[in-house]
């Protein structure tokens, strides 16, 4: 069975590939087969997506039940939140089950649907921390305008093109996956259907096809950086306007949670790609990929909390009413 298996790297150049496509199934090798780890893997998983879900959660219930964060910030805040929530929920899960089912195999449907929505989400995500920048650089250059600038019109919109733009990533990225074709099951170094794997696996994949992939990666994750980047340029510029050090440090207090939150998902998201383009290490590239994907959501919510007395306490107050 274990030759068998670790016979499928080995491209059948005489096979039909896209007959192959409808039972096609991929192994996920991202953690070890050993037995005795599989209950610690088993439990730290778990453990990480409740606590995951609770703190996300938590967050939307405290903005959501508190009429004094009913404001441009916090409205974007609890849809990071949802989408940190759709984030991890598209990738531990699986983990959850493979290893208590024993099994590594997902189908090629359920690759396929799980690409789509992690660059959904995942694409969600930059494009609220982008909007969240925005928000920032509007209360903080124009505070006697930020009403009007972000108003509910406004910023409902801001949400309707931060969901488009995320669907339009998603299904572009699920269009060239789609395209790929692939000659036997085929095995991917990590937990996940990472895309870039794919791509190395893939029968009729082309040096343009690589291209293109990381073209389009750089287009749909370099315009939200350039926004935060913006947004920071012209925050900090204005801050050090300011002429008392108190001022200065109250007006980009403000920022503290947003700009930890931001340097944490890219940080880890650059690394991961890079880790998954350039490494041969399958460990190495699983271990990124857990920080990006499973510890990331699992941080922001206590990034938030800890860092903002307003969220602190809007969850007491909750906590209180629960009580």
């Amino acid at each position: 069975m274990t030759q068998q298996r670790y016979s499928t790297n080995q491209c059948l150049c005489y096979v039909e590939p896209e007959n192959l496509t409808g039972a096609l199934e991929f192994f996920l090798l991202g953690f070890s087969e050993d037995p005795e780890l599989q209950p610690l893997t088993f439990s730290l998983f778990l453990s990480i997506y409740l606590v995951t879900m609770l703190g996300n959660l938590l967050i939307i219930l405290a903005i959501s039940s508190d009429s004094d964060l009913h404001t441009p910030m916090y409205f974007f805040l609890s849809n990071l939140s949802i989408a940190d929530i759709g984030f991890t929920s598209t990738t531990v899960p699986k983990v959850i089950f493979n290893i208590q089912s024993h099994s590594r195999v997902i189908s090629y449907a359920g690759c396929l649907s799980q690409v789509s929505f992690l660059y959904f989400f995942g694409c969600l995500d930059s494009a609220f921390l982008t909007v969240m920048a925005y928000d920032r650089f509007v209360a903080i250059c124009y505070p006697l305008h930020y009403s009007v600038i972000m108003n509910p019109h406004r910023c409902s919109l801001l949400l309707l093109v931060s969901f488009l733009f995320s669907l339009l990533d998603s299904q572009l990225h699920c269009l060239m996956i789609s395209q790929l074709s692939f000659c036997t099951n085929m095995e991917i170094p990590d937990f996940f259907c990472d895309p870039t794997q794919l791509f190395k696996l893939a029968c009729n994949g082309t040096s343009m096809d690589n291209i293109l992939f990381y073209f389009h990666g750089a287009i749909f994750g370099g315009i939200p950086i350039l926004g935060i980047f913006f947004s920071y340029y012209k925050i900090v510029s204005s801050i050090l306007r300011i002429s008392s050090s108190c001022g200065r440090y109250k007006a980009f207090s403000t920022c503290g949670s947003h700009l930890s939150v931001v340097l944490l998902f890219y940080g880890t998201g650059l690394g991961m790609y890079l880790g998954s383009a350039v490494s041969h290490f399958p460990r190495k590239v699983a271990g990124a990929s857990v920080v990006y994907a499973v510890i990331t959501p699992l941080l922001n919510p206590f990034i938030y909390s800890l860092r903002n007395r307003d969220i602190k306490r809007a969850l007491q107050r909750l906590l209180n009413r629960t009580v």
